[in-house]
């Protein structure tokens, strides 16, 4: 009963927290998903699954903190994690593009793989001080009533993040590059039939999005959670995946996704300041757990039959909105040959 009555604090406790620096809080911890989620959405556009996000994420946070540390210099750190990123993503291609592995098992390894490495390499620098992504605030939009205070007064790798979200999206969708990008993951007999070079799509687009979960992993370790520990983002590559399903393949729905997994960790440390009784691995695990529960209800059965018993004419508007369809040829191979 009386942990009853404490978890009634929890609406009075958000209530009295600025919601905007929450949101803002929210929209800067979701960055480094940001990165790894629609890095791993390019990848599987162009019809290859790299499963290897969690180890690719854990292997280059802790080569970007160690690099940069050492050179004190955050540009070779981010450098050196997109390059680790895009070596883990090179090994997925030749075995599954080349040697027409499964992508599914190459990927599985090479997360595990990669984890435990992280932790050996990493050794000499768990928990020892190093340089961050300092915060600057941008003019003029910083004062924007609102939205300034939410978007404009963060740092370099939160603002790159929207030209991401943005820039991948208009690629996708408004350029004949992100066409073929497309096609080599629905259709890549049709792209390779109007003379592009699927195999070479492929390779192209896999070690760019390996890189971007490289940069994912440096934001964690030099900005978000800034440090180097084993284990130090457990967990988020896996999200990241499912983040990349739940938005649908769709750069703007991706990006949706991660920010309302920040958010739901930002309601996490609200509702754990107000039930202290409540062990913190309740509120630590809440985010994932809710997560997976919101893609299984976009992805399951039941929900075409509720969508079934609405008006016709709302029907395809909103199947169209939470249906996910993954590329006709993910994770299948194609012989150009």
């Amino acid at each position: 009963m009386k942990n009853f009555s404490k978890s009634l604090l929890i609406p009075i406790a958000i209530k009295t927290m600025d919601i905007i620096t929450i949101l803002a809080t929210a929209i800067a911890t979701s960055t480094p998903l940001i990165f790894a989620s629609i890095g791993e959405t390019i990848t599987e556009r162009a019809g290859v699954i790299n499963l290897s996000a969690e180890g690719t994420i854990l292997m280059s946070a802790m080569t970007g903190f160690a690099v940069a540390k050492f050179s004190n210099s955050l540009l070779l750190g981010f450098a050196a994690a997109a390059l680790v990123g895009a070596a883990i993503a090179l090994v997925v291609a030749v075995g599954a593009i080349t040697l027409k592995q499964s992508q599914v098992s190459i990927g599985f390894v090479l997360a595990l793989m990669c984890s435990d490495l992280s932790s050996f390499l990493g050794n000499p620098v768990v928990r020892v001080e190093g340089i961050t992504v300092p915060s600057f605030k941008i003019p003029v939009l910083e004062s924007i009533p609102v939205f300034g205070k939410l978007l404009f007064q963060s740092d370099l790798l939160v603002y790159s993040s929207y030209i991401l979200i943005l820039g991948s999206w208009f690629y996708f969708y408004r350029t004949q590059g992100g066409l073929i990008l497309r096609t080599v993951g629905e259709q890549p007999s049709a792209a390779f039939a109007r003379g592009t070079n699927v195999i070479k799509m492929r390779y192209i687009y896999t070690l760019l999005g390996g890189a971007l979960m490289g940069i994912a992993g440096a934001a964690f370790s030099l900005d978000f959670k800034a440090g180097w520990s084993h284990r130090h983002t457990a967990g988020y590559g896996w999200i990241a995946l499912a983040i990349v399903i739940f938005g649908g393949w769709n750069p703007l729905r991706v990006a949706l996704g991660a920010y309302l997994f920040g958010i739901l960790q930002s309601l996490a440390s609200v509702a754990q300041s107000a039930i202290p009784e409540v062990p913190t691995q309740v509120f630590n695990t809440a985010p994932f757990v809710l997560m997976i529960l919101m893609l299984a209800m976009t992805s399951g059965e039941w929900l075409d039959r509720l969508i079934s018993a609405l008006p016709r004419s709302l029907k395809q508007g909103i199947l169209n909105t939470v249906r996910t369809t993954p590329p006709a040829s993910l994770g299948k191979v194609f012989d150009q040959d």
